[in-house]
């Protein structure tokens, strides 16, 4: 059986996290996204918000996170494993600010490759903004917009997983993959 390495993507809000924890509730193995934890580490130096500070420094953190990441997944004995993110959001939310960066991140792209893409498209009545989350509902829109693009630039053919329970869009997921 092949290896499936499954991104679970989406714009903030839409239910990511909630998903990815009940998928490990039930025995699958995930990987969670990274980014609070750089958020949280940066904090802890002094830096209040390192994506709007050092968007660079910031999306080089979770470039060297993601890839480690996907290397876990490979080399796990799970047949499927998801991981909340993949490396092209990074890019997304380079695109979304308007930043350019470094033509490492594109050979990244094009080095890690998923099997499958999973994308949650925005929903206004589960979404909330906290402190690691900072952009209203009309900014989260516009991320979806990014990271569809960019997965698509990559060649990538997105899934994407209706609204409904966590229960109706996981079974919708593992459906998809059987």
């Amino acid at each position: 059986m092949k290896k499936e390495v499954v991104i679970i993507t989406g714009g903030p809000g839409t239910g990511k996290t909630t998903i990815i924890d009940r998928l490990i509730e039930q025995g699958h193995t995930c990987f969670p996204e990274i980014s609070r934890e750089i958020t949280l580490e940066a904090k802890k130096q002094g830096i209040e918000q390192l994506f709007l500070e050092k968007p660079l420094l910031f999306s080089e953190l979770l470039l060297e996170g993601r890839k480690k990441q996907y290397n876990s997944a490979c080399s796990h004995l799970a047949e499927t494993v998801f991981i909340d993110r993949g490396i092209p959001d990074i890019l997304a939310y380079m695109h979304y600010i308007g930043d350019s960066y470094p033509l490492f991140f594109d050979h990244a792209c094009k080095e890690f490759q998923y099997s499958k893409v999973f994308i949650l498209p925005p929903w206004e009545e589960i979404y909330t903004s906290d402190e690691a989350r900072y952009e209203n509902y009309e900014q989260a829109k516009l991320i979806f917009d990014h990271l569809k693009e960019t997965y698509q630039n990559y060649g990538y053919e997105l899934i994407e997983v209706p609204k409904g329970t966590v229960e109706e869009r996981i079974d919708y997921i593992l459906n998809y993959l059987s």
